[in-house]
């Protein structure tokens, strides 16, 4: 399968401190390529080097088959992007700002406005003015403008911010069919696992600066492990019960009391009878799921 994009060592340091290091990416056509990690990772400056707004102190990119470089024009055209905030005309409307971005892009597709406003759920209020716009509004715009010329790669970070449940599921929803249906290859990080593993083909995992693991989403499912937590006052008599009178080894007592039983061969109706029966008082009882290798790597 063809590369999008692809890294090589790439570096970046400010004031002698790497706040990215030798990070190679693996991005293939048509898939949504996933970068998680927790705030400060490194995420929103690896994007900023696809895209050129930042250089790398060490490194190569290559986009498209193509080395970047600081002439790297006709790629740049063919990248859709949303990084940070995305900044507006505030006095200009929904409509104003897509067809000034057309018109410096050099786009003259004017159903393209009509189709990405009605993509993100604005084509409503498109004439109303961006400084009305709600936080999750603005957000649903810039992604609206980094669509509306129909790139080849989407470069999307943080794109749920400000959003309600129900605009995260319309988003995770849109991203899936410009996937699918428009062939889009989407380069989007996130600090959340659980959206993340929503949508991705492939996940890139990074902390401090670094890149830690790349995986396909497929061998993240299979190393996901279900498991019982249970929330107790007594943590060591529960474990007492679970193991002698259920004869269940497998379980953790975690460092803030919970307790997790790995062994699923008992109905959890009978854990909780058996428990009660002996006196352990439950506060709550959770059925959840486990990416070890992942979790692991960001801790």
């Amino acid at each position: 399968m063809t590369h999008i994009v692809r890294t090589k060592q790439l570096t970046r340091a400010y004031r002698g401190k790497e706040v990215v290091s030798n990070v190679n990416l693996n991005i293939k056509q048509g898939e949504i390529y996933g970068m998680l990690g927790p705030n400060g990772a490194g995420k929103t400056t690896v994007m900023k080097m696809i895209t050129n707004l930042v250089k790398p102190t060490a490194g190569e990119i290559e986009v498209f088959g193509e080395r970047l470089t600081d002439t790297s024009y006709r790629v740049l055209g063919r990248m859709g992007t949303i990084i940070e905030t995305p900044i507006f005309y505030e006095k200009l409307t929904a409509r104003d700002n897509l067809e000034l971005h057309c018109e410096y892009m050099g786009y003259h597709n004017k159903k393209a406005i009509d189709e990405a406003l009605d993509l993100v759920n604005l084509k409503a209020i498109d004439n109303k003015l961006v400084k009305e716009f709600s936080l999750g509004m603005k957000q649903r715009l810039g992604i609206a403008r980094a669509i509306v010329t129909r790139p080849e790669l989407l470069i999307l970070d943080e794109p749920i911010n400000g959003l309600d449940p129900l605009g995260i599921k319309e988003l995770r929803d849109l991203f899936k069919m410009l996937s699918k249906q428009y062939g889009i290859t989407m380069l989007i990080s996130s600090h959340i696992l659980g959206e993340i593993e929503l949508i991705a083909d492939t996940i890139a995992v990074m902390n401090n600066g670094k890149l830690l693991q790349e995986v396909p989403m497929e061998q993240v499912v299979k190393q996901t492990t279900e498991y019982i937590e249970i929330t107790t006052g007594d943590s060591s008599k529960a474990a007492y019960v679970l193991e002698n009178h259920l004869h269940i080894s497998n379980i953790r007592i975690t460092d803030d009391g919970q307790i997790r039983i790995y062994d699923c061969s008992v109905p959890q109706n009978e854990l909780m009878k058996t428990l009660v029966l002996h006196d352990v008082a439950i506060e709550a009882v959770h059925k959840k799921k486990d990416r070890l290798r992942i979790i692991s790597c960001l801790s």
